[in-house]
């Protein structure tokens, strides 16, 4: 009985093995997009500007399909008790922070993806469901996702969610810098509706001179630094504030890009895409003969 179950076994094999040999390379290699354009576009927030009103809140879920509630709702500011992070009912969010210059004036904050230039996400992504496209925005394919979710621990922002609630057809969520929008020649919702131009969207070299002049304008009102300029290896999304926000509202990272170290081995494995199923039906293949080893060799 034993010897028959390991002969079926190794027919098994041989034809998984047959049938992954026998794939394409040109239609499996999973490669993903990463466009780095020099006219990829941005956006410039200056926080000084902000008055937490969270209209960009509002404009990005209803153009995301997410939001069925009135602008008017938004007024409530007792949602900046806590801190917020995106997640999938809400890509981006806007806090309020302690203005240590002038304590009744506070700095409000709005977080979403950093849409990076060398992203975490696309380089941890095994299967290249996430891409870097030539306008800046990072978007993400449903049809690829497998779910591992490694964008999730890979991003040094902490912004891709999961929808654990859903069972069947989960997504992962995160801003796509309106990408259907701005690919027709439309800005991005929440710039489109900042009613105090908080929100700069252009070209990101343009933008950064635009910061740059701002700060030398006046250096009583901004603190010397563009946040996101360098940080691993630049983002789309760029800030100026009265104070430092690597001391407020965002993470302190290095100038080197952020893709981890596993990304060698990830797209060594699926650069000609064995698909998961495959390699599952080896190692348990490894683990089942292993198995019934240590029974022979106990009885």
């Amino acid at each position: 009985m034993e010897k028959q179950s390991r002969r079926e076994f190794f027919k098994t094999t041989a034809i998984v093995g047959s049938a992954i040999a026998g794939l394409s390379s040109n239609s499996t290699k999973a490669a993903p997009k990463n466009i780095l354009s020099e006219d990829r576009m941005g956006v410039l927030v200056d926080t000084t500007a902000c008055i937490g009103c969270r209209s960009c809140e509002w404009a990005c879920k209803t153009a995301h399909g997410i939001e069925t509630q009135s602008l008017e709702k938004y007024s409530d500011r007792t949602v900046f008790k806590n801190m917020r992070r995106p997640d999938v009912n809400a890509l981006t969010v806007v806090n309020e922070y302690a203005n240590h210059q002038n304590a009744q004036l506070p700095t409000d904050v709005k977080i979403q993806c950093m849409h990076c230039d060398h992203p975490a996400c696309v380089s941890a992504c095994i299967v290249g469901a996430f891409s870097k496209q030539e306008n800046g925005s990072v978007i993400w394919d449903t049809k690829k996702c497998i779910g591992c979710r490694y964008c999730m621990v890979a991003c040094p922002f902490q912004v891709p969610s999961f929808e654990y609630n859903k069972a069947i057809n989960p997504e992962i969520k995160k801003c796509d810098f309106c990408f259907e929008r701005t690919k027709v020649g439309k800005l991005p919702a929440c710039v489109e509706i900042c009613p105090v131009e908080a929100l700069t969207y252009g070209p990101r070299n343009d933008l950064i001179k635009i910061a740059r002049e701002r700060i030398k304008r006046n250096p009583d009102k901004y603190f010397d630094y563009i946040y996101g300029e360098y940080e691993v290896g630049g983002t789309s999304w760029m800030y100026i504030g009265n104070q430092d926000l690597r001391n407020v509202a965002f993470p302190k990272l290095g100038d080197k890009p952020a893709p981890g170290v596993s990304e060698a081995i990830q797209h060594g494995i699926f650069a000609y895409f064995v698909p998961p199923v495959s390699l599952y039906a080896l190692l348990g293949g490894i683990m089942w003969i292993t198995k019934n080893r240590k029974n022979s060799e106990e009885e």
